[in-house]
Protein backbone atom coordinates (compact mmCIF):
# COMPACT_ATOMS: atom_id res chain seq x y z
CA UNK A 1 0.00 0.00 0.00
CA UNK A 2 1.46 3.14 -1.09
CA UNK A 3 1.91 6.39 0.94
CA UNK A 4 0.03 9.08 -1.50
CA UNK A 5 -2.01 7.98 -4.15
CA UNK A 6 -3.24 10.28 -7.20
CA UNK A 7 -5.77 9.94 -9.42
CA UNK A 8 -4.45 11.28 -13.03
CA UNK A 9 -6.91 9.74 -15.01
CA UNK A 10 -8.98 11.53 -17.73
CA UNK A 11 -5.92 14.44 -17.99
CA UNK A 12 -3.09 14.61 -20.64
CA UNK A 13 0.48 15.94 -21.24
CA UNK A 14 2.09 17.49 -19.09
CA UNK A 15 -0.98 17.19 -16.31
CA UNK A 16 0.31 13.46 -14.89
CA UNK A 17 3.62 14.26 -14.36
CA UNK A 18 3.21 17.90 -13.02
CA UNK A 19 0.54 16.59 -10.63
CA UNK A 20 2.79 13.71 -9.39
CA UNK A 21 5.60 16.53 -9.24
CA UNK A 22 3.54 18.20 -6.94
CA UNK A 23 2.54 15.60 -4.78
CA UNK A 24 6.29 13.89 -4.68
CA UNK A 25 7.60 17.44 -3.53
CA UNK A 26 4.95 16.90 -0.69
CA UNK A 27 6.51 14.07 0.43
CA UNK A 28 8.89 12.66 2.85
CA UNK A 29 11.67 10.66 1.55
CA UNK A 30 11.38 6.78 1.60
CA UNK A 31 7.31 7.50 1.11
CA UNK A 32 5.66 5.95 -2.27
CA UNK A 33 2.76 7.44 -4.44
CA UNK A 34 0.32 5.36 -6.65
CA UNK A 35 -0.29 7.10 -9.41
CA UNK A 36 -2.84 6.29 -11.98
CA UNK A 37 -3.37 7.38 -15.79
CA UNK A 38 -4.68 6.97 -18.70
CA UNK A 39 -2.92 9.34 -21.37
CA UNK A 40 -0.77 6.74 -23.81
CA UNK A 41 1.72 9.36 -22.79
CA UNK A 42 2.23 8.45 -19.34
CA UNK A 43 4.05 5.50 -19.32
CA UNK A 44 6.82 6.98 -21.27
CA UNK A 45 6.60 10.35 -19.24
CA UNK A 46 6.21 9.79 -15.97
CA UNK A 47 9.08 6.96 -16.11
CA UNK A 48 11.45 9.18 -17.60
CA UNK A 49 10.51 12.14 -15.34
CA UNK A 50 11.08 9.99 -12.04
CA UNK A 51 14.28 8.45 -13.47
CA UNK A 52 15.86 12.48 -14.44
CA UNK A 53 14.57 13.15 -10.76
CA UNK A 54 16.19 10.64 -8.91
CA UNK A 55 13.36 9.19 -7.91
CA UNK A 56 12.55 5.04 -8.17
CA UNK A 57 9.77 3.38 -10.22
CA UNK A 58 9.39 0.79 -8.53
CA UNK A 59 6.11 -0.52 -10.60
CA UNK A 60 4.03 -0.13 -13.35
CA UNK A 61 1.18 -1.99 -14.52
CA UNK A 62 -1.56 -1.80 -17.40
CA UNK A 63 -4.96 -2.63 -16.91
CA UNK A 64 -6.57 -2.31 -20.47
CA UNK A 65 -5.74 1.83 -20.85
CA UNK A 66 -5.42 2.46 -17.34
CA UNK A 67 -1.90 2.56 -16.25
CA UNK A 68 -1.03 2.38 -12.24
CA UNK A 69 2.37 3.58 -10.83
CA UNK A 70 4.52 3.44 -7.71
CA UNK A 71 6.79 5.80 -6.97
CA UNK A 72 9.20 6.12 -4.07
CA UNK A 73 10.53 9.43 -2.90
CA UNK A 74 14.19 9.13 -3.05
CA UNK A 75 15.65 12.36 -2.12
Amino acid sequence: MSDVTLDATGLFCPEPVFRTKIAIEKMQAGQTIQVSADDPAAEEDISRWANRSGHQLLNIERDGERLTFVIKKVK
